[in-house]
């Protein structure tokens, strides 16, 4: 399954909308992209599964890469 991981580059910094990026993650729960995730220095905002029409819609993004970790 692919998850969409919202986050702020720096562990430090305070969730601002402005400053949130994005990735995506394959992953089997929310728990095991968390945890794939975890050695980077990153303040991981939220984590949100990715299917269906959703999926469709983020695929036609000029973004949309899934990191396989």
């Amino acid at each position: 399954m692919i998850f969409k991981v919202y986050f702020q580059e720096k562990l430090s910094e305070v969730p601002v909308r402005e400053k949130t990026q994005t990735v995506y993650v394959n992953g089997d729960s929310e728990r095991d992209v968390r945890q794939k995730l975890k050695d980077r220095s990153i303040n991981i905002e939220f984590v949100q599964a990715v299917d269906g029409n959703y999926l469709e819609y983020e695929k036609l993004s000029e973004d949309f890469k899934v990191l396989e970790i």
